[in-house]
């Protein structure tokens, strides 16, 4: 059994279980979001420090921007992780490394991660426990009346369905390709429909949230995500499809 340097008194220097390692490294990918990579990997590439089985160096620089629970942080436009289905995080990863989900700031931190890596990150953040309170307040009559529409209705005259058609009644998601629509910010939702519009993110399934987008206006758009970050979340939620275990 290998002994303990005599140089490495503090506790993070002791190894860390798998639970632990699995929670670091979530650490340093929220941590991502919000600082450069250079100050996040103190010690080594991105590659050393996210390898299998390794711990992850001192981040003490980090500001956790999806929160320690996972719940995101709205004021910054940063999505909640907690619950979202396993399969679902792990596709955004890949997405992230492969560029068809453009973001500066998380590709690198994607492509240093192995599969295995990413399996595990998105078990972690699935476990967690999803919100059950609004991530923001109702708008105005007007606007409610028409984000309410085309979450539930959509607009058939302008070619365009209604969220609830995909995302399952409620907004709560269907696995493993449609996300739970409520419990996220309004910012958050929005920036993601700007992303299908622009092109910056194609990743969707046949092409219809790009389709979707493209017909909404700017105030169609702001209406509904401000309408669905005021839903509150169901007391509870069924359990979503898993990315496999390797």
């Amino acid at each position: 059994m290998k002994t303990q340097s005599a140089t490495c008194k503090p506790a993070s220097c002791q190894p860390l279980h798998a639970g632990q390692a699995s929670r670091v490294l979530r650490l340093a990918m929220v941590c991502a979001l919000s600082v450069p990579l250079a100050a996040i990997v103190t010690a080594g590439s991105a590659e050393a420090a996210t390898a299998a089985g390794s711990a992850v160096p001192a981040m003490t620089t980090c500001i956790a921007c999806h929160g320690a629970k996972g719940e995101g942080n709205s004021a910054a436009g940063y999505p909640r992780l907690a619950g979202l289905p396993a399969d679902y995080i792990a596709a955004q990863l890949q997405s992230f490394a492969q560029g068809t989900r453009a973001n500066s700031l998380m590709a690198p931190m994607a492509k240093a991660l192995s599969d295995g890596q990413i399996i595990a990150l998105a078990h972690d953040y699935s476990s967690l426990k999803p919100p059950v309170a609004a991530y923001g307040p109702m708008p105005a009559v007007a606007q409610a009346e028409l984000g309410q529409r085309l979450a539930e209705r959509g607009d058939w005259a302008a070619g365009i369905a209604s969220c609830f058609r995909c995302h399952g009644p409620g907004g709560v998601g269907v696995a493993p390709s449609f996300p739970p629509l409520i419990g996220q910010s309004a910012g958050y939702i929005e920036a993601q429909i700007k992303a299908w519009k622009d092109g910056s993110r194609h990743n969707d399934p046949q092409d219809l949230m790009h389709t979707i987008a493209l017909r909404l206006t700017d105030a169609d758009t702001q209406a509904v995500a401000a309408w669905l970050a005021a839903q509150k979340p169901p007391a509870s939620t069924p359990r979503h499809a898993s990315a496999q275990r390797h």
